[in-house]
């Protein structure tokens, strides 16, 4: 995930940008810059490569001013260039920008038609052109913002400076996380709260759809409906702060709340600069080259997989089979060198898998790594590795590397088709668009968490509870069930909706609640069918859909969850947040450890 920083402060504001930015190091870079007020003077400052170039140029040219903002950047919208580098500045406006702006085509195309000229390839541009072109019509910095963001769809965190305005920053967060820093007579912004550790220690945690404007006398904070807002200041211990959990109780609901802010990154990573295609900037995979692929993972990742093998034989025709790592090497499975297979692990380093690849070695075609950790073993013993972009994960209960592995293997699938010739490049525009939306689609779920918390009461008390979902979401229901397992530790089973009647459907009684993921469409009807044999039993049904969906199923239903609507590719993406947010309140319900669960480690690494 990209950097940010922003300072009003008392004393030069380069130096302490550069500190920060160094660190926020370990987030991934490639190119870096700092923009700065100097007698109202907006003057910028980029570098691609490491902080050291950046300390380069401004040493052979230097920048001053006591307000200033700065970005480190991992290429995603546009290659690691000077020019696709942040602050991008138009006009009088100098912007930093981490996530996605969906709809960047349609405001470039319209501001290009008032006479607009861009010089980068970057989706932030976009932002900081709209912006300058609301000011250059009337309006002040703060209007020229709020319409702005209006405009905006996507989910993005976003910092303003101004030429003129050496008393001002603003800050947006939709979907990304974003901090602002009290001191004496100094404010600050910052991506997290080691970002502002060397300033501060005094940290406010912005909302969601929150935006700040700041001045050195403190900052006024706005919701996303335009209402002032009234958010606490915590004090964060400075020993803490490596491993901060920012406003959030475990790390487990902070890495659920990132979810917006990888997923975009993961996408960004993946699509080219128009954001037309897939790209793969690692690996030179083509797909057409392979008769099937086979997949393989423990876990959460094995049901990441079962997801994906809808994807590529539905999207690219390609048969798929899916093995978990443990069981892969003892059934001696044959190759007839035509095959991809593709090793998924968070960390890269669990035994199982990494074995499982060892024995495919000089047998398939292709061996690529989908992991998290960029030097771990499986991706250096791998032919291809793919980042999945999700950045530290602490809690032993996976979510962000979860949802970041869907998307890499959502846009695999993607690239499959068309290399295949199954899907043409309206399609693949199409199914592109459906990914870009997941952020923000993402960040509305996660709104959904007081309703999950109120469910959890009740099922915290329950023994034995069912998950059921159909197509790609029967393995969302397997994940569900393994969620609330692993951190509630109730015995929980997940199953297709057509298979309730073969059997599963005995368990049912009024002490079994069924979590039922259906959202509306050419699935709906028939899932409906099995919740009206579960609640013919007794059984307690807490259906999570859409509004249509409530609209037509809500009828004898114990609890309705109304998730936003979604193109169905992306169902298994957004659908995950509720199956993460009720096993994580589940288990706080029943106090149980959430980030450290029994007998359960990270990274399993013996077999």
């Amino acid at each position: 995930m990209c950097g940010i920083i922003g300072v009003l402060g008392k004393t030069e504001a380069s130096p302490r940008i550069i500190e920060t930015l160094q660190r926020l190091e370990y987030r991934g870079y490639d190119s870096a810059g700092i923009a700065t007020l100097d007698a109202g003077v907006l003057t910028c400052r980029r570098a691609v490569g490491k902080l050291s170039e950046l300390v380069n140029v401004i040493n052979a040219d230097p920048i001053n001013g006591k307000s200033g903002i700065g970005h480190t950047r991992w290429a995603t919208h546009g290659a690691a260039t000077k020019a696709n580098a942040h602050p991008h500045v138009a006009g009088s406006v100098a912007v930093v920008h981490n996530g996605i702006i969906e709809n960047f085509r349609e405001l470039r195309d319209e501001l290009t038609a008032k006479g607009v000229n861009f010089r980068s390839e970057t989706d932030t541009e976009v932002v900081a052109q709209l912006c300058a072109n609301y000011i250059a019509g009337g309006k002040s910095p703060q209007d020229a913002v709020a319409a702005t963001l209006t405009r905006l769809t996507g989910a993005f965190a976003l910092a303003f400076l101004f030429e003129g305005e050496d008393d001002l920053l603003i800050a947006a967060r939709r979907g990304s996380p974003l901090a602002i820093g009290h001191g004496d007579g100094e404010m600050f912004i910052g991506s997290d709260a080691m970002a502002l550790a060397p300033m501060t220690n005094r940290i406010t945690y912005l909302e969601e759809g929150d935006w700040a404007v700041l001045t050195r006398a403190g900052v006024d904070i706005f919701d996303a409906l335009g209402n002032p807002a009234d958010r606490a200041i915590r004090i964060v211990n400075v020993d803490q702060i490596m491993v901060d959990k920012g406003e959030h109780r475990h790390f487990m609901l902070k890495e659920i709340h990132e979810q917006p802010s990888v997923t975009a990154f993961a996408l960004s990573h993946y699509l080219n600069p128009e954001r037309t295609a897939i790209n793969l900037p690692e690996a030179d995979i083509d797909f057409s080259k392979f008769d099937r692929i086979v997949l393989v993972a423990c876990g959460t990742a094995h049901y990441a997989c079962s997801v994906a093998k809808y994807w590529f034989e539905q999207v690219a025709r390609i048969p798929v089979e899916i093995d978990v790592a443990s069981e892969f090497r003892y059934r001696d499975p044959p190759m007839n060198g035509r095959e991809c297979v593709m090793f998924i692990s968070q960390s890269g380093e669990t035994a199982d898998t990494l074995a499982a690849l060892r024995y495919v070695q000089g047998k398939a075609a292709s061996i690529i790594a989908v992991v998290n950790v960029a030097e771990s073993s499986i991706s250096r013993e791998a032919d291809f590795s793919l980042p999945i972009m999700a950045g530290p994960e602490i809690s032993v209960a996976s979510t962000k590397a979860f949802t970041c592995q869907l998307t890499v293997l959502a846009c695999l699938a993607i690239l499959a088709g068309r290399q295949h010739g199954t899907i043409d490049h309206a399609e693949e525009k199409r199914l592109i668009d459906a990914l870009m939306s997941a952020p923000r689609l993402i960040a509305e779920a996660i709104k959904t968490s007081p309703e999950l918390n109120n469910a959890s009461r009740d099922l915290a008390k329950a023994q034995d509870i069912l998950f059921l979902g159909r197509g790609p979401l029967f393995p969302l229901a397997l994940e569900g069930a393994l969620k609330l397992k692993e951190l509630s530790y109730i015995h929980a089973e997940g199953f297709p909706s057509g298979e309730l009647k073969h059997g599963p459907i005995a368990l049912v009684d009024d002490t079994v609640p069924v979590i039922v993921f259906a959202p509306s469409g050419g699935l709906f009807e028939k899932t409906v069918s099995n919740m009206e044999e579960v609640m013919a039993r007794g059984g307690k049904v807490l259906l999570i859909t859409d509004e249509e969906g409530a609209a037509k199923a809500s009828d004898g239903v114990w609890r309705t969850i109304v998730m936003p609507k979604v193109n169905p590719f992306i169902a298994p993406i957004v659908y995950a947040v509720p199956a993460q947010l009720l096993a994580y309140h589940t288990a706080v319900e029943k106090g149980t450890d959430v980030d450290q669960p029994r007998n359960l480690a990270k990274s399993v690494t013996v077999e």
